[in-house]
């Protein structure tokens, strides 16, 4: 009976680990926080709520996400209702290419 409670307080505590590691070691709770505060604000469809982490917000009224990226694509918001935004792959070959200026981005 000792055993069985050691081993259930052991998997409850790696279990918690994993978890706190999940939350902390990606972008989750800052863009869980993101999608609540400000409505408009949106996930890549490439991309997840677990690897999307913008890296230029707008500093106006609202505080929606200009550029991010995740693990593969570099995105840019475009203000349009037609195309939401963006996408670039991070190992593209464009000249002069610059993340956080579109007009750098070379079409595909």
């Amino acid at each position: 009976m000792l055993l069985a409670f050691a081993k259930r307080r052991l998997f409850l505590g790696l279990t918690a680990l994993l978890l706190a590691l999940a939350m902390f070691a990606t972008p989750l709770v800052s863009n869980a926080v993101m999608l609540l505060m400000e409505r408009s604000n949106f996930i890549p469809a490439q991309s997840s709520i677990w690897t999307f982490e913008p890296y230029e917000i707008n500093q106006g009224s609202s505080s929606y996400w200009l550029y991010g990226e995740d693990r593969v694509n570099y995105y840019s918001f475009t203000h349009t209702p037609e195309t939401a935004y963006r996408l670039i792959a991070k190992n593209n070959q464009c000249a002069g290419f610059d993340k956080r200026d579109v007009r750098t981005w070379c079409t595909p």
